[in-house]
């Protein structure tokens, strides 16, 4: 599924609403389910990435989906805003000079490997995002982490420890997945103009 501009347009307004709703009344932005278009109203995978001045102030989502686009779209900016524990909650005065990035998933793929050698040969620079995991220990990166790391192995390695594993550790039992996004952004100070259907808060 690929987004038309105008659904991605209130997507970011969703997203915007959510963090908006989050400061006023300590809640997400609920959106009313049956103003949205059917496209939006599919099962899908997202994750809401928050940046202050060029630089990471939030990011949250999930890899599995498990509830309806708006809804993930809308919980996951308001989590990325106030419950991502790497960073203080948001406040207001840093609210208007957001960017926020929506990034939509496709489905995980699992890739099949016999060695790290093996892993790193698939690795695709610039290209999917990755899923790592070992019993508990597990860990992902967006697409859009290539752009700091470009080289396969430094992303192997800092994906391992996003997982809390060892940089240089390997075991035959890591599993791996890669999956596509659709991505796109607004600053916040634009979405907030987006024309949101069925405004219900709280």
């Amino acid at each position: 599924m690929s987004c038309s501009t105008a659904e991605r347009m209130v997507l970011l307004g969703i997203a915007h609403k959510s963090i908006e709703c989050g400061l006023q009344t300590g809640s997400a932005f609920k959106p009313d389910t049956k103003a949205y278009p059917s496209p939006l109203l599919l099962t899908r995978a997202s994750f809401v990435t928050l940046k202050h001045d060029e630089k990471l102030r939030g990011c949250i989502g999930s890899l599995e989906a498990c509830t309806r686009l708006v809804n993930s779209v809308a919980e996951n900016a308001y989590a990325a805003a106030f419950r991502d524990p790497r960073f203080p909650v948001l406040t207001s005065a840093e609210f208007g000079s957001l960017t926020i990035e929506l990034s939509v998933l496709g489905p995980l793929q699992a890739i099949q490997h016999n060695s790290e050698a093996d892993l790193l040969a698939q690795l695709q620079a610039g290209r999917d995002g990755w899923v790592i995991q070992e019993n508990h220990a597990r860990g992902t990166f967006l697409p859009s982490v290539w752009d700091q790391l470009p080289d396969a192995h430094q992303f192997l390695k800092h994906l391992k420890m996003k997982a809390g594993l060892a940089a240089d550790y390997w075991s035959d039992n890591i599993e791996a997945w890669r999956y596509s996004t659709e991505s796109f952004s607004a600053r916040a100070e634009d979405a907030v103009q987006y024309a949101i259907p069925g405004i219900t808060s709280g």
